[in-house]
C-alpha cells in the first residue's frame, strides 16, 4: 500500500496520539506531587497575613498599581497566577470572597494544610483514593461537629453593640488597632441602610458607600446618611435645604438637531437673531425646570455657560456627574428618577433630600446630599488617612465588615473565634479517626493535624511557640473549654473565646471549610496534566525598540 503525498504520519505512542507542541506529565512525582507544591507555596504567600498580626504585603501589579494588603483575595488576585493546580484554590478564594466576603485567608491556608499533609500520606505509601476516602469522611464529620459548636447567637441584628461585637474581630483581623473606630462606623452604616423590622427588603451591600479622602487620620473618619459625591458644585449655590432634585441623564446644553443642517447668515441682525432664539430656548427650558419646584440640577455631562447663567438667575444649585454608576447611586440615595429632555419635571421623577451642602474636608471640597430620616436608601462612610494604599486597604477592611453583616442577617449562629473552633474540631476528628478501620483512618488523623494550621499560624504570627500553644490548647479542650482559643495579647491561652469577644459567624467558617476541601480534594483527583501549546506568535523581542531595523 503506497502513502499518498500529503497523508498524515502518524508516530507511535503519546506523540502520535496529539498535536505537537503538547506537554505531558503523569504520575505521582510528575503531576500529584507538582500541583501540590504550586498550591503549598502559594498557601505560604498568604498565611503569612491571618489573623490581627498578620504581615502586609506589598504587591505590585503589571499595570504598576501599588498594593499593600494583607486580604489574601487581593492577594490571589492581583498576583497573576498561571499553574492550573493552583489556579483552583484562587478560584475557590474568589468564590468565598463573592459570596461572605470574609475568611478568604482561612480557606487558602487550608487548602495548603491539607495537600501537604497528603504529601506526607503518599510517600509514606498510601494510595489516591485512600486519602481522598478518608479527607472525605473527616470533612463529613467536621460539619457535624461543626455545627454543635455554635452554641450562641445574635439575637437582633438591629442592636448595634451586637453588630459591633460580631463585626470586632473582623475588622481587627485586617486592620489591627482601628477596629476600634471603624466597626462602630460600619455597624451604624449597616442599620442606617437597613429595611426596618418585618419589612420584607433584604439588606444590599451596595447600599453602603465609602469616599475615601486623603488627609487627617484614621479616627477622623465619619458615616454620612446619604450620598458623598467627590466634587465641588458649579455655580455660586452650595446649600440648600429641603431640596427638590431633578436629575439629568444627559448634558444641559442647548439641544443640537439630530439632522445636519446649514444655516445661512447675511447680516449681523441674522446672527443676532439666531443668538437670541438659542437664549430664548434654553432661558424657556430653565425656566420649567425651576417652575416645577426643583432647586438642585444633577447633571450627567456637561453643564454649558450659557445654562449655567440661567440656573444662576433661577438661584438653583449645579452639580456635575460623570460617573453613571454614581448618577444612579444619587437616583436611589434621594429617590429620584433620571430624565432626558430638559424642561418641566414631573413630581414623581424629583427626588427629595433634607439638605445639600458643600463641605470642606482637609483641602478638597465634597458635595453632601444627606437625609436625616431614620430609614435613609444610601450610607456613606467618610475615610480619612494620609495616603491613598492605606485608604484603600481601610476600604477592604470596611467591605468585609459590610459583607459580614450581610451574612449575619442570612444566619446569626456564631462559633469561637481564636482558633477554639479547630482545635475543638481537630481534637474531635481525632477520636473519631480511632472508630476508623482501615487506611484512611490515617487520612483521617491528617485531616485533624492540617486543622491546626489556623492556631498554630495565628500563635506564630503573634511571636509565640506555636508548639507550647498548640499543646496547651489540647489540654484545655480534653478538660472541656470548647472555647479556648489563642491569646495574642497576653500570649499563651484565652480561657473563653465568646466572652473575650472574639466570635465567628458560624456560615462563614462552614463556607470556608466547604470551599478548602472541595478545592484540595480537585487538586488530589489529577494524575495527569496534558497542556497544549499556548496561542499566538513568537513573543516580542528584548527591550531594543529597534530590532527589526538593521
Amino acid at each position: 500500500m503506497s502513502f499518498n503525498k500529503g497523508m498524515v504520519r502518524v508516530g507511535a505512542g503519546l506523540p502520535g496520539l496529539l498535536k505537537d507542541g503538547y506537554k505531558h506529565l503523569s504520575g505521582l512525582e510528575e503531576a500529584i506531587l507538582k500541583n501540590i507544591e504550586a498550591v503549598k507555596k502559594l498557601s505560604e504567600i498568604t498565611q503569612t497575613s491571618l489573623g490581627p498580626n498578620g504581615r502586609n504585603k506589598l504587591v505590585i501589579n503589571h499595570l504598576e498599581k501599588l498594593f499593600i494588603t494583607n486580604d489574601a483575595a487581593v492577594i490571589c488576585k492581583e498576583l497573576e497566577v498561571i499553574h492550573p493546580a493552583a489556579n483552583i484554590t484562587v478560584m475557590a478564594v474568589k468564590q468565598q470572597e463573592d459570596e461572605v466576603g470574609d475568611a478568604t485567608n482561612l480557606t487558602i491556608t487550608f487548602v495548603g494544610a491539607l495537600l501537604r499533609y497528603a504529601e506526607n500520606l503518599f510517600r509514606m505509601g498510601l494510595h489516591v483514593s485512600e486519602c481522598v476516602l478518608g479527607y472525605a469522611k473527616a470533612y463529613k464529620k467536621t460539619i457535624e461537629i461543626l455545627e454543635t459548636l455554635a452554641d450562641t447567637k445574635v439575637n437582633d441584628p438591629f442592636d448595634k453593640n451586637e453588630v459591633i461585637r460580631v463585626l470586632s474581630p473582623v475588622v481587627a483581623a485586617k486592620q489591627y488597632g482601628s477596629e476600634v473606630v471603624l466597626t462602630p462606623l460600619i455597624a451604624e452604616a449597616c442599620l442606617n441602610v437597613c429595611p426596618t423590622r418585618g419589612s420584607k427588603r433584604s439588606f444590599n451591600v451596595d447600599n453602603v458607600r465609602v469616599a475615601k479622602l486623603v488627609g487627617g487620620s484614621v479616627a477622623e473618619s465619619t458615616v454620612i446618611k446619604g450620598v458623598v459625591v467627590e466634587r465641588d458644585t458649579m455655580g455660586t449655590v452650595k446649600k440648600v435645604k429641603n431640596a427638590k432634585v431633578a436629575v439629568f441623564a444627559m448634558s444641559v446644553q442647548a439641544s443640537s438637531t439630530e439632522a445636519k443642517g446649514t444655516v445661512l447668515i447675511e447680516s449681523a441682525d441674522d446672527l443676532m437673531n439666531y443668538n437670541k432664539s438659542e437664549e430664548r430656548l434654553m432661558e424657556k427650558q430653565i425656566k420649567e425646570i425651576a417652575d416645577s419646584g426643583v432647586n438642585v440640577v444633577i447633571s450627567g455631562g456637561s453643564i454649558s455657560q450659557m445654562a449655567m447663567h440661567f440656573i444662576e438667575k433661577y438661584n438653583m444649585m449645579a452639580v456635575k456627574i460623570t460617573s453613571k454608576f454614581e448618577l444612579r447611586r444619587i437616583c436611589r440615595a434621594v429617590n429620584a428618577t433620571a430624565v432626558v429632555k430638559l424642561g418641566t419635571v414631573p413630581k414623581e421623577s424629583q427626588g427629595i433630600c433634607e439638605s445639600v451642602e458643600v463641605v470642606e474636608v482637609g483641602d478638597r471640597k465634597v458635595t453632601v446630599f444627606q437625609n436625616l430620616d431614620d430609614e435613609s436608601r444610601v450610607s456613606t462612610i467618610v475615610l480619612r488617612g494620609s495616603t491613598m494604599n492605606i485608604l484603600d486597604d481601610l476600604e477592604r477592611a470596611v467591605d468585609d465588615g459590610v459583607n459580614t453583616y450581610k451574612t449575619l442577617r442570612r444566619d446569626g449562629r456564631l462559633v469561637p473565634g481564636a482558633g477554639a473552633t479547630e482545635i475543638e474540631l481537630a481534637h474531635q476528628i481525632r477520636e473519631f479517626a480511632k472508630e476508623c478501620p482501615g487506611l484512611d483512618q490515617y487520612a483521617i488523623v491528617k485531616f485533624a493535624e492540617a486543622l491546626e494550621v489556623v492556631p498554630r499560624v495565628l500563635a506564630e504570627n503573634s511571636g509565640q511557640k506555636a508548639t507550647e500553644v498548640i499543646a496547651a490548647l489540647y489540654s484545655a479542650h480534653a478538660k472541656g473549654q470548647k472555647a479556648a482559643g489563642v491569646d495574642i495579647k497576653n500570649k499563651g491561652v484565652l480561657e473563653n473565646a465568646h466572652k473575650a469577644g472574639i466570635s465567628d459567624l458560624y456560615y462563614t467558617k462552614k463556607s470556608a471549610f466547604d470551599l478548602a476541601v472541595e478545592a484540595a480534594l480537585t487538586v488530589l483527583r489529577v494524575d495527569q496534566i496534558i497542556m497544549a501549546k499556548r496561542a499566538g506568535g513568537p513573543k516580542p523581542r528584548g527591550d531594543n525598540p529597534n530590532w527589526d531595523q538593521d
